[in-house]
């Protein structure tokens, strides 16, 4: 009993000390791995990612396209923490863009600013407003650390009682496979539902903030999660899902455009 409340005690301390707080929603999350070894694993599991794929060539125009809008994107993200005090947060990120020539219907950033496009998003995307719109939502997810959020969360589940540090240490293949199972193919956990779901309503508010300080129409989300949801023929309900439905993202969206547009349009970007 006294090991198991000296655990209790140690998760609830070193949970308190690492706590982060989310730009714009002010909600604190945990952030328990050392920035440094999430973006070891960040950046050579992406150079992995991008020297086992068929990337478009520097010429293709799909390639300028997405790198335009990232390099747009970026300076955005780059203004809005100078402006909010927050610049030191993004010491880390060497940023990188790269577009894989697959059907896949997706995007990701990992921590540290590596993006990802995969082809088979475009013809959802159709248009450079709307592809803004995604890269945002994918780049808010790593300013939020919502990565470090879940592995924090992961790590205190699969690794129980260990000093953090120990196991971080001693458990390497383990802490590497929980990464990849976040980033790469993604948490089928119950207990990370919720929180999932409320991560990416923080990322498409923060995301249409970063599109819409870049230049870009975040009116282009409404339409472009339109045709996701008519894209979408084997639709899970939503608590089932790790992600808000169509539907209940569309809603929430056009609450939210009316008032980013207002504060955040006609703000020039570095």
């Amino acid at each position: 009993m006294k090991k198991a409340i000296a655990c209790i005690v140690f998760v609830l301390c070193i949970g308190l000390s690492a706590c982060k707080t989310i730009p714009v929603t002010g909600r604190k999350q945990m952030n328990l791995v050392p920035d440094a070894m999430l973006n070891s694993l960040a950046f050579t599991t992406y150079d992995t990612i991008v020297k086992n794929s068929t990337t478009l060539g520097k010429n293709d125009e799909r390639e300028q396209l997405v790198e335009r809008v990232g390099a747009k994107i970026q300076r955005a993200v780059e203004t809005y923490m100078q402006q909010n005090g927050m610049s030191k947060e993004l010491k880390n990120f060497k940023w990188d863009y790269n577009t894989i020539d697959a059907a896949t219907v997706n995007a990701w950033c990992m921590p540290g600013g590596k993006v990802v496009v995969y082809t088979g998003l475009l013809p959802y995307t159709q248009n450079e407003n709307a592809l803004a719109v995604v890269m945002g939502h994918e780049i808010a997810h790593a300013i939020a650390r919502h990565g470090n959020e879940r592995m924090s969360q992961g790590l205190l589940i699969s690794l129980g009682g260990m000093v953090l540090q120990d196991a971080l240490k001693e458990k390497k293949a383990q802490t590497q496979a929980l990464f990849l199972g976040l980033y790469v193919v993604g948490s089928n956990l119950a207990l990370a539902l919720p929180n999932s779901r409320m991560q990416e309503s923080e990322a498409d508010q923060l995301g249409l903030i970063f599109a819409t300080m870049a230049g870009y129409d975040p009116d282009e989300a409404i339409p472009f999660w339109q045709r996701m949801a008519a894209g979408n023929k084997n639709k899970m309900p939503e608590f089932l899902s790790t992600h808000p439905s169509n539907e209940t993202r569309i809603k929430k969206l056009a609450t939210l455009i009316p008032e980013i547009k207002s504060k955040y349009s006609n703000q020039p970007s570095n």
